[in-house]
């Protein structure tokens, strides 16, 4: 795929990943500065604007550098912005960051949504259209697991407790069968495979896509043991303090994204077809599944590691 220079700026800047500041968030004294600003100055700081869009870490940082910066990229082409990546070390990190408003946009989990747009407010922006999103429980192709019955009492991976169809959706349907299962939260996607894939966990959750995207020398060694129903996908979501104009440019940009072969292009890349418009009330799937039982974002125990698991930890 030829990359162009604005490609290369954005890949440029997804080095930076642990700065997440927002191009809008300013201090309360320096926003009443900036209202006082006429017309021609507002327009000329919007064009000039840079949008943080933080990614949630389902993988290593510089995978979804390498996936989302050429969309990012597209996106920017000839628009009143410049959009930016950003992530976080691991999910609990980026939940964090979503409950200070760290991202003017971002791309989360189900289960994200409907806890974040409660507060700090994020609003619906797209979400891949015609997709529902699956959960997946892998274990070693020479495990000799045939079933979820045999998970009882066996040693799980997870991402994070809020990583929605990763942890959540398997985790649910585990507790609907009595399954008592020892649980370890290693942080991302990858984590959880690789830590089944050195026998360090009998199994793990994951989702197809990032399975998918994953390197085939850990996923060769794997094998899918149960996936979940569909439900709504992830959103994009934006935060309140974003202008209405910039929103609704960059909402027909992610639509009009696979129109083009070079979007389309992009958008295969990431593993995805095309995006459609979004509202709140398509996340209503999740919010009625009264997940008010499970560990909701940032209620996280102290002694739970979210961290790869080391050879021999228990």
């Amino acid at each position: 795929m030829k990359i162009s220079r604005a490609s290369v700026k954005v890949l440029f800047l997804s080095c930076a990943l642990s700065v997440t500041g927002s191009a809008f968030g300013e201090s309360n004294e320096k926003a009443r500065e900036n209202n006082q600003l006429d017309s021609h100055h507002t327009i000329t700081k919007i064009k000039t604007s840079t949008i943080t869009f933080g990614v949630v870490p389902q993988q290593a940082a510089s995978t979804l550098a390498r996936l989302w910066s050429p969309v990012l990229s597209e996106l920017s082409q000839n628009a009143n912005f410049q959009l930016r990546f950003a992530t976080a070390p691991d999910i609990p990190t980026f939940e964090k960051r979503l409950a200070s408003g760290e991202y003017d946009v971002a791309y989360m989990n189900p289960y994200h949504y409907t806890v974040f747009h409660e507060a700090p407010g994020y609003q619906a922006l797209v979400k891949q259209k015609g997709k529902q999103i699956k959960g997946i429980i892998v274990v070693r192709q020479d495990s000799s697991i045939q079933s979820l019955d045999e998970l009882k009492d066996k040693k799980i991976a997870f991402p994070a407790p809020a990583a929605f169809a990763a942890s959540v959706l398997p985790r649910a349907n585990l507790n609907l069968k009595g399954l008592e299962n020892e649980v370890k939260y290693v942080g991302s996607h990858d984590s959880v495979y690789l830590a089944v894939a050195q026998g360090l966990v009998d199994a793990g959750g994951g989702v197809k896509r990032t399975f998918k995207t994953m390197d085939r020398t850990t996923t060769d060694q794997l094998r899918v043991l149960w996936e979940t129903p569909g439900y709504t996908p992830h959103a994009v979501a934006v935060h309140p303090r974003v202008p209405t104009n910039i929103v609704e440019e960059l909402r027909q940009g992610f639509i009009e994204l696979s129109s083009s072969s070079q979007g389309a292009e992009v958008l295969n890349v990431l593993g995805f077809k095309s995006f459609e418009t979004a509202k709140n009330s398509d996340w209503d799937d999740i919010r009625a599944l009264g997940l008010g039982t499970f560990t909701k974002p940032l209620e996280i125990r102290s002694e739970t590691a979210h961290k790869p698991l080391a050879k021999g930890e228990q």
